[in-house]
């Protein structure tokens, strides 16, 4: 009885301890030549972390690059290929590239938030492809779950992509949070068993 209660009463306050499920997913992916459809051997390296908002239905692009071969001429996402990690396909965000993304440098840094409601943050094939603006973003948060989108940095002379990386979902803190828990929770009972 007392363990049922102890129980209970730590269910009570794991749960009183959780926020409230934000309805955002951030998605990372490291970039360079090696990961390519066709690989090369640039030096260039960068990084790219995804926020999707589903409540605000806002996107926040946020990418950092050095030591590319050749000046930048396009960045974006592309989405969804056959398989996870692997494969290639068409671009599924803001075409020619990123709203305001560095053009004609081997570096730089980039961070912007898109109105996924807007037709103007998607290529419109990626739009037709999926019916309606809102079918688009459905499909592209599906991609980036499934680890088939990816970041993908254009250059001079490398016009299908110089770096790029598949994006995947980390891991937010409240899932940490609640593993901890409820191995505390197991850790209490396991020893209140023994005593």
């Amino acid at each position: 009885m007392k363990l049922s209660a102890l129980f209970a009463g730590c269910l009570f306050a794991a749960a009183l301890a959780m926020p409230a499920a934000a309805q955002q997913t951030v998605y990372t992916a490291v970039l360079n030549g090696p990961s390519e459809d066709d690989p090369n051997n640039s030096p260039g390296l960068g990084t790219a972390t995804v926020t999707i908002d589903l409540d605000a239905s806002t996107m926040r692009v946020q990418e950092s690059f050095s030591g590319l071969l050749y000046d930048v001429t396009a960045s974006h996402i592309h989405c969804c290929t056959d398989e996870p990690r692997t494969g290639a396909v068409g671009v599924a965000t803001t075409v020619p590239t990123f709203t305001d993304f560095p053009s004609g440098v081997t570096s730089g840094t980039y961070d912007h938030t898109f109105d996924m409601t807007l037709a103007s943050s998607y290529n419109p094939t990626f739009v037709a492809a999926n019916g309606t603006v809102s079918g688009a973003f459905s499909a592209l948060v599906a991609g980036l779950d499934a680890g088939t989108a990816y970041a993908n940095i254009h250059t001079t002379a490398f016009p299908a992509g110089e770096i790029r990386g598949f994006l995947a979902p980390i891991p937010e803190p409240e899932t940490y949070g609640m593993l901890l828990a409820g191995l505390a929770m197991v850790s209490l009972m396991a020893r209140r068993r023994r005593v």
